[in-house]
């Protein structure tokens, strides 16, 4: 991707003859000069998104794939934990409903305490 500076200035060099008053023509060493600070921004934005890091890590492929199972692991037991804490989270709400002994919610719940109940009574493992 070429910066809009960027390719305005390989533009100038092709619109140099239909030069208006608003844009003077520039000489060499302005667009030199433009042209190095353009390519000192480019290097710094090269620098800043770690481009030099990621193809180095693309180079060694043990640490892609140990970095991998890090992040999957560490991913893997965020979602256990989370999910943890909704679980709990909704049997927490489903026992005050039930305590409540709201007439639907309380014979639903009762409902399925019952099927639980009869599960482990006939598994006796």
């Amino acid at each position: 991707m070429i910066p809009k500076e960027l390719s305005e200035l390989m533009n100038e060099d092709k619109q140099a003859s239909s030069a208006s008053p608003s844009n003077p023509p520039r000489s060499d060493n302005d667009k030199i000069e433009e042209l190095h600070t353009l390519t000192n921004r480019l290097a710094n934005e090269l620098e800043r998104s770690r481009i030099a890091q990621y193809t180095e890590l693309l180079n060694r492929p043990w640490k892609l794939i140990g970095l991998n199972l890090l992040s999957g692991a560490a991913r893997g037991v965020g979602i256990a934990i989370g999910f943890t804490f909704f679980a709990a989270t909704i049997i927490y709400v489903l026992q005050v409903l039930g305590a409540l002994n709201l007439p639907i919610v309380g014979d639903y719940i009762a409902d399925i305490v019952r099927i639980v109940q009869r599960q482990l009574e006939l598994n006796t493992y």
